[in-house]
């Protein structure tokens, strides 16, 4: 089939995705926010497996497919760019200190959109016009020079893909055997813990969740190759995705949506499914006028962090690690940090107070 001669199939492909992954995630309450809520403070690691379970089999999908010719990560941004280490580290922790504010990160709140969250609603509003100021705005006047200006070339390699950067010193191609390993590591960590092997439902939302990358991965691969435009190779990330899509929204006429914009509005769809066969519909509004403040803020910083750090708990968590990007690992640390300093803030009332714990 020709994608110049049907362009809709594209962003139905992401509307597709996207409602398989928001349905299973509202249905499991997949959220890397709770997740690391549970994990520091119950002792309960099952959504941070969950949560890797999902990074690992979309490596594993994505490769296999790569290995066959089937997709290109390779080709895309997270790898074709250079590494932009400044806005990892500094954009990691912004995204990771407002999706504490928020409570859940760009993609949770298209999910608890889909339940009816008024709050989910105002944080994404927020979370596209930043990434948009971000981008092209006033505040990509200091994105350039303090984010883009340092940024670590990498095409002497290939690119800031971990398995072509190592076949580059090692003189062999090594790419998939480093695929195998790494994913094989995270497979290893993830059922090392004999409660989370009978987690059937959370396995299969990892497993879902991976696979879904992975088709993205797929679709926007096969519509470069057969279209006479220019197609950005994507899976699945939700902070840019979201900014296009809210252009779309009010401004782009005569124009057909991307992937990307496809699979936001099929995260929602998916989550509305879900809540309206549980049901599990709530308002959530806002409590009062600090609460707001505290989404408002929380929506910004997600909105410019994603942007300096090229993605997201899923942009750089899932989908940058099924094409190895070296950036994976910096933006999702980063993103951890910032989380635990944002918890930090709201609980002891300091952003600085985790680092400086009194000892008994």
């Amino acid at each position: 089939m020709d994608f110049a001669a049907s362009p809709w199939l594209l962003p139905l492909a992401g509307l597709l995705a996207g409602t398989l992954m928001g349905y299973v995630a509202r249905g499991q309450r997949f959220c890397t926010m709770s997740s690391l809520e549970r994990l520091w403070y119950a002792g309960d690691g099952t959504g941070i497996r969950t949560w890797m379970l999902a990074a690992a089999m979309a490596l594993v999908f994505t490769q296999t497919l790569h290995a066959f010719g089937w997709a290109t990560p390779n080709e895309s941004f997270y790898v074709r760019s250079s590494f932009a280490w400044t806005g990892a580290i500094l954009g990691g922790v912004m995204f990771g200190f407002g999706m504490a504010l928020v409570g859940t990160c760009g993609f949770g709140a298209l999910v608890r959109l889909g339940g009816g969250s008024l709050r989910s609603l105002i944080v994404l509003i927020i979370l596209a016009l930043s990434a948009l100021s971000a981008q092209k705005g006033l505040i990509a006047q200091a994105r350039v020079p303090f984010v883009d200006a340092v940024a670590i070339d990498m095409r002497f390699a290939g690119g800031q893909s971990l398995g072509l950067i190592l076949s580059y010193f090692t003189g062999v191609d090594v790419q998939f055997l480093v695929a195998a390993l790494v994913a094989g590591a995270m497979l290893f960590w993830i059922f090392a813990d004999n409660g989370y092997r009978s987690q059937y439902r959370a396995i299969g939302t990892g497993t879902v969740i991976g696979g879904v990358i992975a088709f993205g991965w797929f679709m926007t691969t096969w519509a470069a190759e057969t279209s006479f435009e220019v197609v950005q190779l994507e899976a699945g990330s939700f902070v840019v995705p979201v900014a296009d899509t809210l252009l779309h929204l009010v401004t782009f006429t005569g124009s057909v949506p991307d992937y990307g914009v496809g699979m936001v509005i099929g995260v929602v769809f998916g989550s509305s499914l879900n809540a309206l066969f549980r049901p599990r519909v709530q308002g959530e509004p806002c409590a009062d006028a600090r609460e707001l403040s505290r989404h408002l803020l929380g929506g910004f910083l997600m909105g410019v962090g994603g942007v300096l750090s090229m993605g997201c708990t899923i942009g750089q968590g899932v989908t940058a690690v099924s094409a190895l990007a070296i950036s994976a690992p910096f933006v999702l640390v980063s993103i951890i940090v910032g989380a635990r300093m944002g918890l930090s803030y709201l609980i002891e009332g300091s952003p600085l107070a985790v680092f400086f714990a009194s000892r008994s």
